[in-house]
């Protein structure tokens, strides 16, 4: 995962330094059609009856603009229609082949096309719901474009060369269905269609059981529908099986041969909106440009008769040259790894740079911070020391006032009482001593008149007993 990380900060940061990459969405569920890429359909309507759920929409971006729309099959490894509009014609720049990873990978954080060498290790399970450029190596087929790039231009052409447009196609085959299409659409379709902006093309293929690698199914038939979506609008199909020409047909014709339920068109485009008039003469173009091609197979038969010499010499030349052509293979793939290496090295060495930078940057920027901090914090300090000082000076303040009010705050007669206190303790000292005299006396007085009243209470008593218990004596005794 962590790797896969790494891989995806590199590619964008590629991204950043070459805009001119390709992108190849993959439209989420929650999406209606194409996203973005529903300007390349009639309507802005896709086709409808195309609901597998191995069915995959694609929208094929460059320099971060839509370019054509494509379904692709993750079960046949092959799209099943690319629907584009019609540029300008263009001779073919050099391949770049591309894969999409989300396609196999829909976890993975690499949202864009890229060359299947670079995310080879990165990307779980590659080429598990698409065909790569491996695939094709020795099968003896072609990597034929549905979105021919010879009908597209500058970015347009560039956006063609990924293997979500390609189907396997033989040699012959791939060679004679550019060369068809560019020419119906150039000497047929496009004259015919008062605004090209309004010509919608579908070009497509139908599956067959043949696999190549095991895997990629090589189509059984190819069409290409068209759709001028104008005043005078009209609609046409056209299909190829092997090396024929193509043969035209109704829309309603060939829906009948793609899955039940499929309906290309929709609108003005519809077989109800038909102007024949326009039809007609598009049949008539159509049929002029087959009868150059038959002719041209009449006169190519004919050299082939007359040259049998020059086909066993082929015969016999063609391992050597099947030699030469898998040497220069082997070559031109040794350069692309020696090239794809020094890359990756230099990714390395940029990516190492950067980080180094970036640590740097951060410590800079850390040790900055910290110093701010601290210069920030001595104004601080110094502020609140003076405070301290400050409520300090108060605090005193407040205390002196305090102990002044409490001592402004005693009574006076108090005061003077506590002055008399001398004065009335000296005075009190005779009265006193009279007092005590007094009592001193009084207790005597008291000590004398109990004793006497006890000495008359025995007195008493002693005298009641004598009478009591002593008998008296007789008068004359």
């Amino acid at each position: 995962r962590e790797r896969t990380m790494t891989t995806s900060l590199l590619f964008l940061l590629c991204l950043s330094l070459f805009p001119g990459f390709s992108r190849g969405r993959v439209v989420g569920e929650h999406e209606a059609g194409f996203a973005e890429c529903n300007v390349f359909f009639s309507g802005q309507v896709p086709p409808e009856g195309f609901s597998e759920p191995f069915h995959v929409k694609i929208c094929q971006q460059y320099n971060k603009k839509p370019r054509f729309a494509t379904l692709y099959s993750t079960k046949d490894k092959i799209p099943l229609y690319s629907a584009f509009k019609y540029t300008n014609a263009a001779q073919s720049e050099e391949e770049d082949w591309l894969v999409e990873p989300q396609i196999d990978d829909p976890a993975n954080d690499l949202q864009e096309m890229v060359h299947e060498a670079d995310v080879a290790g990165s990307v779980t399970n590659l080429g598990a719901n698409q065909a790569l450029a491996s695939d094709y190596v020795g099968s003896g087929y072609e990597r034929g474009l549905l979105n021919p790039s010879l009908l597209n231009e500058k970015d347009f052409q560039v956006a063609t060369y990924t293997l979500t447009n390609a189907v396997p196609l033989s040699p012959s085959l791939s060679k004679s269905w550019h060369r068809d299409v560019r020419r119906v659409v150039e000497e047929a379709l496009v004259p015919h269609c008062s605004k090209k902006d309004h010509l919608y093309l579908l070009a497509g293929a139908i599956p067959s059981s043949v696999l190549v690698n095991g895997k990629v199914s090589v189509p059984e038939t190819l069409w290409l529908a068209a759709c001028c979506d104008a005043p005078q609008g009209w609609s046409l199909a056209l299909v190829k099986k092997d090396d024929n020409s193509l043969a035209d047909l109704a829309v309603g014709e060939l829906e009948q041969q793609l899955p039940a339920g499929v309906q290309l068109f929709k609108g003005s485009c519809g077989e109800e909106n038909q102007r024949q008039e326009k039809t007609e003469a598009i049949l008539q173009a159509v049929a002029l440009i087959r009868a150059g091609e038959q002719g041209g197979t009449s006169d190519n038969q004919e050299a082939k008769d007359s040259g049998w010499v020059r086909k066993v010499a082929g015969i016999i030349a063609t391992p050597f040259i099947k030699l030469l052509e898998l040497l220069i293979y082997v070559f031109v793939e040794l350069v692309k790894f020696v090239f794809r290496f020094l890359w990756l090295v230099v990714r390395q060495v940029v990516s190492t740079l950067l980080d180094g930078a970036c640590s740097l940057w951060n410590g800079v920027v850390f040790y900055l911070k910290e110093v701010s901090k601290v210069l920030i914090s001595i104004p601080c300090d110094v502020g609140k020391v003076i405070i301290n000082i400050l409520c300090g000076v108060v605090d005193i303040i407040q205390d002196v006032a305090f102990l002044t009010y409490k001592i402004l705050s005693i009574p006076v007669g108090f005061v003077l009482h506590l002055a008399a206190f001398p004065y009335y303790t000296i005075c009190a000292i005779p009265s006193l001593l009279k007092d005590v005299a007094m009592g001193i006396g009084g207790t005597f007085s008291l000590v004398i008149d109990t004793m006497g009243t006890l000495l008359h209470g025995f007195y008493y008593l002693a005298a009641h007993i004598v009478k009591r218990f002593v008998p008296k004596g007789s008068s004359d005794d």
